[in-house]
């Protein structure tokens, strides 16, 4: 793994937001959701496609705090244009799971 200066994470732009609907992406090639979160008022409201089904139901997702990078271009999935990523770590099985702050912070918060 190749080094990064200080200076490169800090271009990397990894706010918390609240998803706020969760929709199911039947044209995606793996299971995926269509999530709309909300990052506050700087950022406003992005849409994400995430592979999330094998450990979330969208009952679960919708109102929970998440981390995204929010300044990578847009992405297009299939008929759905993803505009952040969220994050995670794969578990045992290699599926997603979520980053998320252990406390709510306010929306659009930017992570250091």
């Amino acid at each position: 793994m190749s080094e990064i200066a200080f200076d490169d994470f800090l271009r990397v732009d990894v706010r918390a937001g609240t998803i706020i609907t969760v929709e199911d992406f039947p044209e995606a090639r793996k299971p995926a959701y269509k999530l709309r979160i909300d990052f506050g008022p700087e950022v406003g409201e992005r849409k994400s496609s995430a592979q999330l089904t094998a450990n979330y139901d969208k009952e679960a997702l919708t109102g929970r705090q998440v981390a995204a990078v929010v300044n990578f271009p847009p992405r297009q999935i299939g008929p759905f244009m993803s505009e952040v990523l969220v994050l995670g770590f794969p578990d045992e099985n290699g599926e997603v799971t979520l980053i998320v702050p252990d406390k709510t912070v306010p929306n659009g918060g930017r992570l250091y």
